[in-house]
């Protein structure tokens, strides 16, 4: 995925539980531009050392995601029968617990913290040499907060719609988000981008970017990395 973004001349964000460490994708697409995904644990140490990893791998800006801090109730997985193995390799995650093999989503979120605060993301910028967004943003409050507090951006997320039910779509969300930033900082969006018109729709709403997910996994699936490649083109 890494060298398909490169590609495609854009950025790929790895996040916390992926497969492969910061170390690994780095090696494998050194000329990738990389940003990494960031979940803070209760051990703040394990925070901290895979943050300190992924930089000191060349991953230029954190996302520090606030919308998920338990796998949430997804009931279209339960209407389709999905299940994930027993346990995952993470070993970004398993590495930094302690663990000589996989770990279950279950025991992944038992180690995230559930209860953050601003503070929180005060100490990530300051501990950081790389600029740090806040994804999961929902609110004009919450935009103009992360101003306040020390974000280089936010991301306009609900998660995919899958860690809360009924929420807003995040196009709806963004008009406000971007009018309480009010130019301070960049805003990004992400949730249902499938075509490049949706692009167009965001940017026009303010956005200065827009993150995918499922269509370049679907590219993944199909294609491998040139299917990548060829959905983010």
């Amino acid at each position: 995925m890494a060298r398909a973004a490169a590609g495609a001349g854009t950025i790929m964000t790895l996040s916390t539980i992926a497969t492969a460490t910061p170390r690994e994708v780095a090696a494998a697409a050194p000329a990738a531009a990389r940003w990494f995904q960031v979940y803070v644990f209760k051990d703040r140490g394990v925070t901290r050392a895979m943050v300190d990893e992924a930089i000191d791998c060349g991953y230029s800006a954190l996302a520090l995601t606030v919308d998920a801090p338990r796998a949430g109730r997804r009931e279209r997985d339960f209407r389709t029968g999905f299940s994930v193995p027993p346990h995952i390799d993470m070993p970004a995650v398993t590495a930094a617990v302690g663990h000589s093999e996989g770990v279950t989503p279950q025991e992944v979120f038992s180690l995230v913290d559930a209860s953050l605060t601003w503070k929180d993301l005060e100490q990530l910028v300051s501990d950081s040499s790389a600029p740090v967004l806040l994804k999961g943003v929902q609110t004009a409050e919450d935009a103009r907060l992360a101003c306040e507090h020390g974000a280089a951006g936010i991301v306009v997320s609900n998660h995919g719609g899958r860690q809360l039910d009924t929420v807003d779509a995040t196009i709806d969300l963004l008009p406000e988000c971007v009018e309480a930033v009010d130019g301070r900082i960049e805003v990004l969006v992400d949730g249902g981008i499938r075509r490049g018109t949706d692009v167009l729709v965001a940017l026009a709403l303010g956005a200065r970017a827009v993150l995918v997910g499922r269509p370049a996994l679907w590219g993944l699936a199909v294609g491998g990395e040139a299917g990548a490649r060829h959905v983010l083109e």
